[in-house]
């Protein structure tokens, strides 16, 4: 699994401070740390950058001068990717477009004419899809839409649109039924998804095991890549095999076999009873973990 690191968002006051004050210094120590963390993509987040979309541009000549790694560019405006995109050195993933009008006549263009891949989500104008089923019957019409612009399946990264645990647990197993879905509905696109959403709302100390949790189970459905905390350690571990004894006890309650977390080391009881949450077997509440 790809890992694309998240931690370049300008909703972190760090890097607002950094931009704003054009400290090319601590942005490129922050890309480099990523780097060093074993990333495969680093996200530049800039927002919607209404007031500066030429901040995007900038921000990738800054990470261009210490780093040849491949970025993802995301922003909600046009104007921001497509100033990234006149300075990239190498073909950068759009992140990203959706089925909403709006970004099927400004964003998914510009992947066409800049030659590059782009995340294409199964948002749209309707909002954002409540089951799989419904997440697939979107995707298929914004892809044929990509597809008559000359972007092939190939170029397309499909985002589910992940929303937490907190609030729409049923979602949670509707993106991993998706995601198993996809290969056959729309052969040759990749899969993306935007991990940290699944833990927004949870206490501070649980996100970390709510994140990898999910992505263990994504990665067995198939999921090509997620957008992550680069300097989650164990996360990487666990997607790399190191880990393999957490896996098999999250395989298991995905497989329905009835695990009992009390017989279980505690690291392990706790992955367990994280699985049986966001497999909805258990009510999500902050206190899951005690119970």
């Amino acid at each position: 699994m790809l890992l694309i690191g998240e931690n370049i968002h300008i909703i972190a006051k760090a890097v607002s401070d950094a931009v704003n004050q054009k400290d090319k210094k601590t942005l490129q120590q922050m890309a480099k740390e990523q780097a060093s963390a074993g990333v495969d993509y680093i996200d530049l987040n800039v927002g919607p950058a209404r007031k500066n979309p030429e901040v995007m541009g900038w921000l990738v000549e800054t990470v261009q001068e210490v780093l040849n790694v491949p970025l993802a560019l995301d922003s909600t405006n046009p104007l921001a990717v497509e100033a990234g995109l006149k300075v990239a050195k190498r073909p950068p993933l759009i992140n990203s477009a959706s089925g909403k009008q709006e970004s099927k006549d400004r964003m998914l263009p510009l992947a066409a004419r800049y030659a590059c891949e782009v995340i294409l989500s199964v948002l749209s104008d309707q909002g954002i899809p409540s089951d799989a089923e419904a997440r697939a019957e979107r995707i298929m019409d914004t892809a044929a839409y990509a597809n008559e612009l000359g972007i092939e399946n190939e170029r397309l990264w499909i985002d589910p649109i992940l929303l937490p645990v907190s609030v729409a647990q049923q979602g949670v197993v509707a993106c991993l039924e998706f995601t198993q879905m996809l290969p056959d509905l729309l052969p040759g696109v990749k899969s993306t998804i935007g991990l940290s959403n699944i833990s927004n709302g949870a206490p501070e100390e649980l996100r970390g095991i709510l994140n990898r949790t999910y992505l263990v189970m994504l990665q067995r459905y198939g999921m090509h890549s997620a957008i992550v905390d680069a300097f989650d350690a164990e996360l990487r571990d666990l997607v790399r095999g190191k880990l393999p004894g957490i896996v098999e006890v999250i395989h298991k309650v995905m497989d329905g076999q009835g695990v009992d977390p009390a017989s279980l080391p505690p690291k392990e009881r706790d992955y367990a009873k994280t699985a049986k949450v966001l497999m909805g077997e258990i009510l999500y509440s902050h206190t899951w973990l005690e119970q």
